[in-house]
């Protein structure tokens, strides 16, 4: 099972491996340093044709391999970015979030072992206070950049009661992290073309107890494939669900990775992040 989808270090790879085959968690990347959520069934993807999708890195904490890479986001103004808050863990990051000297998102890069595109500091972060750890109710923040991106890297947030939360509504998950649920992770931008699916699906993929987290409509929504096979993976966490032109999720959590019957759970955007 996937669980939540963030980073994991080099050396607790395998580790995390195990651990995610026997619980539902959030999903980040690998790296040499410390964290663990790409796109399963997907294709490659341009960045510089969707500049909004950015990719949060330290290099300090996770290396230089893949620009350290750690979990992705998404441009919602020239200096904000949406990503997921559990991507700000102090046991994702191996610091506290406030510690993390050398934050920064990577806008317009396709490949993260290149160059090219835009590296911008992160000067201030809002972790959601009503996020929950044990349920990922709520798991968003924002990051503020300490320069603006420049226009056109931005994409508008589906309000509430917008269409394009609807069942059947054709989406797209954006990410650099797992492409086949077996730790193989991208240094290209890889991108999954999903369908938003109703809340009583996802409430059956993930119902109250069992001891694991259950799929709470109010704050998250779901998204794949009703036979599996293309879903957002480990290393995705804080990339963005886009449907209809506009951000309707963020990349959270799920069970395995493109699995029949295990949907990817996302944060509804329209109900945690503050309004401007």
């Amino acid at each position: 099972m996937r669980g939540t989808r963030h980073p994991i270090s080099r050396k607790r790879a395998a580790l995390v491996a195990l651990a995610a085959a026997a619980a539902v968690a959030p999903l980040v990347a690998p790296a040499p340093a410390a964290a663990d959520s790409g796109v399963v069934g997907g294709r490659t993807a341009n960045a510089p044709d969707t500049p909004w999708v950015v990719a949060l890195s330290s290099r300090d904490r996770f290396g230089r391999m893949r620009s350290g890479q750690f979990c992705g986001g998404v441009a919602i103004a020239p200096t904000k970015v949406a990503t997921a808050a559990h991507c700000l863990r102090e046991d994702v990051l191996g610091v506290r979030p406030e510690e993390l000297r050398d934050l920064k998102v990577i806008a317009g890069r396709s490949d993260l072992g290149g160059s090219g595109g835009h590296e911008v500091a992160v000067k201030e972060m809002w972790i959601n206070p009503a996020y929950d750890a044990g349920t990922n109710a709520g798991d968003a923040a924002v990051l503020t950049l300490a320069r603006p991106l420049p226009r056109g890297y931005a994409i508008p947030v589906a309000p509430a009661g917008d269409s394009a939360y609807a069942p059947g509504t054709n989406a797209t998950v954006y990410g650099w992290g797992d492409t086949t649920g077996m730790g193989t992770y991208a240094d290209v931008l890889h991108a999954a073309d999903v369908s938003v699916l109703p809340d009583e699906d996802c409430a059956r993929a993930y119902p109250a107890g069992l001891g694991k987290p259950r799929y709470l409509p109010a704050t998250m929504l779901c998204a794949g494939t009703r036979e599996g096979g293309r879903d957002a993976c480990q290393g995705d966490s804080g990339g963005p669900l886009i449907a209809r032109g506009k951000l309707i999720g963020l990349v959270s959590w799920g069970s395995g990775c493109g699995l029949a019957g295990s949907p990817g759970v996302y944060t509804r955007v329209s109900a945690v992040l503050p309004r401007s």
